[in-house]
C-alpha cells in the first residue's frame, strides 16, 4: 500500500512537470496584435430613463446620457408615446 501511494505521487509530479512545460511553450509563442481601428471604437452608452407617475396619473421623467441628440430623441419619443404636448 505504501509503495502504491509513492508511485501515484511520483507519477503525478512527473505529469505536472511535463504538462506545465507544454503549456508554457504555448504562452511564450503567443503574439498580440493591436489594431488602432478596433481600439478607437467606444461602446455607445444608453440613455437612462427614470419614469415617474404622480397621484393624478400624470407622467414625468428624468433623462441622463452622454449624447445630447439621443437624449432629445428619447424625450420626443416619450412625449409621443404618452400623448403629452
Amino acid at each position: 500500500m505504501h509503495t502504491f501511494v509513492l508511485r501515484i505521487f511520483f507519477v503525478s509530479i512527473c505529469l505536472t512537470f511535463i504538462f506545465s512545460t507544454a503549456f508554457a511553450a504555448d504562452i511564450r509563442n503567443l503574439q498580440v496584435k493591436k489594431e488602432p481601428a478596433i481600439q478607437q471604437v467606444k461602446p455607445k452608452k444608453p440613455v437612462k430613463i427614470r419614469l415617474k407617475r404622480s397621484s393624478e396619473g400624470k407622467y414625468t421623467w428624468d433623462l441622463a446620457g452622454d449624447d445630447a441628440d439621443e437624449v432629445v430623441r428619447i424625450d420626443r419619443r416619450l412625449k409621443k408615446l404618452l400623448n403629452i404636448q
